[in-house]
């Protein structure tokens, strides 16, 4: 598309556009009289967790094969419980890793199931597992045996499992492919709607690896109530445990609601969405644990305060407005407000308060001076939101390449992540501040992944309103003549290959602890959900 030169005069006098939100359900006072008999009678509760949570450890204890612990495991995890039996679980994957031949094959060659089950949680927890595994179940001429396709759960297994796969892992591709044909014809062949068909389906849909945890195990409970061959020590513990954690949830959104009331700012900012418990959904998607409190909080008034500022840029501010409030992000000086509308004052000033207080409580608490990432985070972020200000100002269609190198940043997720490394991190390390200045591959791989999921999911809305940002949908038909479906088919492969670099990001060695790189992950996953 033909542009002008960026920064010529734009047409200024253009109305201000307001996204015309509908009120949320989840107002002020809903929100307040929310109440749960798990939080009136914690004490009564927890001491029952204690007793069931004894019982399922001396289950794992005393499992007489590394295949019946690596079941629980599996359960745990998706019953939402693994983070109560950490210790337990490292201890098992640790002496399970070690079952390996000389030749790095696995002992379990002739048991499709119990290889793929140890395959895909020794990935998941960061332990190294060779593809080569799955070499014992192709023929000579390299093809994966027919013989397998009757063992369903063996090819759901290698179905999850083959989402674990990193660049250039062939065999793994090859199993996706295999597994998903032979699932299909599975499901096709058995309409009965029973436990096993409806992972299946559910498995076809999004795999496990690309699922949020604590979503899916509310969805996992649920199946299990309905089958006979689920423990009920477990099941009991699993629904016990997701109602007293849903009751410290729903405290901390009465809180951070009381919080957001008395700021103000989304009451002053009515072109934005006011959407703070959307926002404390995606904090409790990316980490639900009790004892992570601080991080969410902290990451809801972040979303909170980056959706007020995205906002600004894509839809209320005008083009010379919006430059003078990324000239205040980048100087972080007060006295660059006085230049600002009085709209953009209020929205600065909430981000400079907010962001001092991250850096006050990590110099108290840690004796490290933080500051300068976090003003450069926002100052990336707002050069970001205004590159492609200008470019639907001077209607201009980026390359997709050109698109992709700042659409990662306007996504707000580098932002966000810097300041949730902080939120978690004991003790921080030099070594990891400085590749946070730089953003770090897990951290480009998931804001990539993010930022193309939200574009398949709002494009067209975002189009039938008005917005004319250029979306990579867009930007890929224009630079490729291709139709909406292939541009749409392009991106959907972009996604699944960004996400092997993400696979390989978050298994190797770096001075990020896994506590932060699980937060990177979940992010990913429950912005899916979300936009899915």
């Amino acid at each position: 598309m033909a542009a002008k030169k960026t920064g010529d005069s734009a047409p200024e006098n253009i109305a201000r556009r307001s996204l015309n939100s509908k009120l949320s359900f989840w107002h002020f006072d809903y929100v307040q009289s929310i109440k749960s008999e798990y939080h009136d009678k914690r004490e009564e509760y927890a001491s029952k967790v204690k007793e069931l949570k004894e019982k399922v450890r001396m289950m794992m204890l005393n499992s007489t094969s590394h295949l019946a612990q690596l079941q629980q495991i599996d359960m745990l995890q998706r019953l939402g419980l693994s983070y109560q039996f950490e210790d337990e679980i490292k201890h098992i994957l640790k002496s399970v890793s070690c079952c390996l031949d000389s030749d790095g094959s696995d002992v379990w060659k002739d048991n499709l199931y119990a290889t793929v089950l140890k395959f895909r949680l020794l990935r998941q927890h960061r332990f190294y597992i060779p593809q080569e595994v799955f070499n014992a179940f192709k023929d000579e001429a390299g093809r994966f045996k027919a013989c397998i396709c009757d063992d369903a759960m063996g090819m759901l297994s290698l179905y999850e499992a083959s989402f674990h796969l990193v660049h250039g892992e062939t065999i793994l591709e090859e199993a996706r492919e295999f597994s998903t044909k032979n699932l299909r014809e599975f499901i096709s062949q058995n309409k009965d709607e029973n436990h096993l068909s409806k992972l299946i389906v559910h498995a076809l849909e999004i795999p496990l690896h690309w699922r949020a945890p604590r979503l899916e195990a509310r969805w996992f409970i649920d199946l299990c109530k309905r089958s006979h061959d689920v423990d009920s020590t477990l099941l009991d513990l699993a629904k016990l445990d997701f109602n007293l954690v849903q009751s410290i949830h729903q405290e901390e959104l009465k809180e951070l609601s009381r919080w957001w009331k008395q700021l103000g700012l989304g009451q002053k900012m009515s072109f934005s969405r006011d959407r703070l418990p959307e926002n404390y959904l995606w904090a409790t998607g990316m980490v639900h644990e009790p004892q992570l409190e601080y991080c969410r909080r902290m990451s809801t008034k972040i979303f909170a305060i980056l959706t007020i500022i995205d906002d600004v840029f894509d839809v209320y501010g005008k083009l010379h407005e919006l430059e003078l409030f990324t000239d205040a992000f980048e100087s972080w000086n007060m006295n660059a407000m006085d230049q600002l509308p009085d709209y953009m004052k209020i929205c600065f000033l909430a981000v400079y308060n907010f962001t001092n207080e991250v850096a006050y409580h990590v110099l108290k608490e840690q004796g490290f001076h933080i500051l300068k990432y976090l003003r450069k985070a926002w100052a990336d972020l707002s050069k970001g939101f205004l590159r492609e200000a200008k470019w639907c100002y001077d209607e201009y269609t980026p390359s997709f390449q050109e698109y992709i190198e700042n659409a990662w940043i306007s996504i707000t997720v580098p932002t966000f992540l810097v300041l949730a490394y902080f939120f978690v991190a004991n003790p921080i390390t030099n070594e990891a501040l400085e590749l946070l200045e730089e953003y770090p591959s897990i951290i480009r791989q998931s804001s990539l992944i993010c930022r193309l999921v939200n574009d398949l999911s709002t494009s067209q809305f975002e189009l039938k309103r008005g917005d004319a940002t250029p979306k990579s949908i867009q930007c890929y038909m224009q630079e490729t003549g291709a139709t909406e479906d292939e541009a749409r088919q392009h991106i959907k492969s972009f996604i699944d290959q960004t996400w092997k670099q993400l696979n390989k990001d978050r298994t190797e060695n770096s001075p990020f602890s896994r506590t932060f790189i699980d937060i990177v992950v979940n992010l990913v996953r429950i912005t899916m959900w979300m936009y899915e």
